[in-house]
């Protein structure tokens, strides 16, 4: 449910041109070429993490709907 979350939080910040300042800050950083691919699979590893780290701590079940 993270990973979901966490890409809606992406495209919702793609809204406000996020994914722009995102590349530029990444290329000056890293010198890398990013694409926006990149851009939401990076949000998408930061809710893989989430939910790995919910099913560790045995709250990941309670976060499930019913």
């Amino acid at each position: 449910m993270t990973i979901v979350v966490f890409l809606i939080i992406a495209w919702i910040l793609s809204w406000f041109k996020f994914e722009q300042i995102f590349i530029q800050a990444f290329q000056e950083l890293f010198n890398k070429e990013v694409t926006k691919a990149s851009y939401y699979f990076i949000f998408f590893c930061i809710g893989v993490i989430g939910d790995i780290t919910l099913l560790f701590k045995g709250t990941f079940y309670d976060k499930l709907p019913s």
